[in-house]
């Protein structure tokens, strides 16, 4: 029983051992104020989770996305990816986050993300009116009384409320943005995917580790 104790004991001191030289290397490598930044917080009621605050109107969040799409296929299993579309007070990104909210509800998101970004960056042709937007999903095969009864809802109302309160609580200032587990605004997302999938690790191992 002794030798056992001894055994289980020696293999704790060997697993944490293993573990930090990675959190040494990770701690060496990653500083706040240059790579990320310490925020007020937002409430993530599923964690870990890194959260990309974006606007289908914004070019650079249309030339990122197959960066981040890479990395979050990186992080698939272990950190969750979700999405907050940004408002910033312009009537069409306004349009944006509705197209947004339509997707969710009614489970495109898949199938019309890109297609969106195409329409506006490829296309030139963002939305500016809410029939276009309705025109757009009765395309994807919605029914269009559906689509408009899903605009003029309270939920939908409510949603858009909220992106705008998780922009304003993550102290976001630019698109694309990256928040990791409510905590941590990424300000260097690295020049590879897997170098920003590591980021966002070791973030969320900052949270662990309190």
């Amino acid at each position: 029983m002794k030798l056992f104790k001894q055994s289980l004991s020696r293999i704790a001191i060997l697993f944490a051992v293993l573990m930090l030289p990675m959190h040494s290397v990770w701690a060496a490598q990653y500083k706040e104020g240059v790579d990320y930044v310490k925020i007020a917080g937002i409430p993530e009621s599923n964690k870990p989770v890194v959260r990309e605050f974006f606007s289908y109107n914004c070019s650079y969040c249309y030339r990122q996305d197959p960066f981040f799409e890479q990395a979050a296929h990186l992080l698939e299993g272990d950190i969750q990816f979700e999405r907050t579309p940004v408002g910033a007070g312009r009537s069409s990104w306004i349009l944006s986050q509705e197209a947004y909210y339509l997707a969710q509800k009614f489970n495109l998101t898949k199938q019309v993300h890109g297609n969106i970004f195409t329409r506006i960056h490829e296309k030139g042709n963002a939305f500016t009116r809410p029939d276009q937007l309705r025109d757009f999903f009765v395309g994807q095969g919605l029914n269009a009384k559906e689509v408009e009864a899903a605009m003029n809802s309270t939920d939908a109302k409510l949603a858009l409320m909220n992106y705008d309160t998780q922009a304003q609580l993550a102290e976001i200032r630019g698109v694309p943005s990256l928040v990791v587990n409510g905590q941590y605004l990424i300000k260097e997302q690295g020049k590879t995917p897997a170098e920003l999938a590591e980021l966002v690790r070791y973030l969320n191992s900052l949270e662990q580790s309190k």
